[in-house]
C-alpha cells in the first residue's frame, strides 16, 4: 500500500475531479470543517492534504501524517505555512511523542485496513486522544459505475482492486466497503456509539472517543 501510494502522488488528485462526485464534495467540503471548529486536530493518512486544507482552517493547530512523503511533499503546498505540522508516520504505530488531541480525521484511509486490524488501528488512534475526543472517518461507497470493480477477495472477507496508474504499472489495493453495522460494532470500548451519514459516494463516521 505505501509503495503504491508513493508511485500515484502525482496523479491521486485524479479521484476529486470524477464529474458525478463533485455534488458529494462540494456537500462535505461545507460539512466537514465544522466538526473540528477551535481544536487540536490529528488526522492520519493525510495524503495530498486534500482534506487537510479544508480543516486547517478551522482548528486550532494540526499535525498531519502519512507514511509517504512524496503525498506530504504535495499536502505541505496546500496550508498556510505554521498552520499544519506534517509528519511522517505510521497510521498503525502513532509515537507518543505526538502528545495527545481532542479530535481526529482519517479520510479514505479506512477502507483500506484489513478487517482484522480495525480495532487495532482504532485502539492506537484512541492512544493518542483525549476522553470525549471527537473522531471523523471519511471514506468511499462502492458505487458500480464509478468505483473501480472488486476484482479479488480473500479468505477473511476482505476485498481488493486492481489498479493502473499513468506509467503502465498495475497494483492490488485492498479496499474494502464497510457496513452500518460493521461501523458501529467496531466501536465497543472505543468509543460511544457513533453517527453514519451517508452521501451517494460517500460516508462518515462520527464518534466520541472514551478513555484508552
Amino acid at each position: 500500500m505505501h509503495s503504491y501510494y508513493a508511485a500515484r502522488a502525482p496523479e491521486y488528485d485524479q479521484v476529486y475531479r470524477k464529474p458525478e462526485r463533485q455534488s458529494d464534495l462540494r456537500a462535505i467540503e461545507a460539512w466537514l470543517p465544522p466538526h473540528f471548529a477551535k481544536a487540536r486536530v490529528l488526522e492520519v493518512a493525510c495524503g495530498t492534504g486534500y482534506w487537510t486544507q479544508f480543516i486547517a482552517p478551522v482548528a486550532s493547530h494540526m499535525l498531519a501524517l502519512d507514511l509517504a512523503s512524496e503525498t506530504l511533499r504535495i499536502a505541505r503546498q496546500r496550508v498556510p505555512v505554521g498552520k499544519v505540522d506534517f509528519s511522517v508516520a505510521d497510521a498503525y504505530h502513532l509515537p507518543r511523542h505526538l502528545g495527545t488531541f481532542d479530535a481526529a480525521f482519517a479520510g479514505f484511509w479506512f477502507s483500506h485496513i484489513p478487517k482484522a486490524r480495525r480495532r487495532e488501528f482504532l485502539r492506537g488512534l484512541g492512544g493518542r486522544l483525549e476522553p470525549g475526543a471527537k473522531v471523523v472517518l471519511l471514506d468511499n461507497r462502492f458505487v458500480a459505475g464509478s468505483s473501480s470493480p472488486i476484482t479479488e477477495q480473500d479468505a477473511d472477507g476482505n476485498s481488493y482492486q486492481t489498479r493502473a496508474l499513468a506509467d503502465g504499472s498495475r497494483h492490488r489495493v485492498l479496499k474494502n466497503f464497510p457496513s452500518e453495522l460493521e461501523l458501529q460494532s467496531m466501536l465497543d470500548g472505543i468509543g460511544e456509539p457513533g453517527t453514519v451519514t451517508n452521501w451517494p459516494y460517500f460516508w462518515a463516521l462520527e464518534y466520541v472517543a472514551t478513555a484508552p
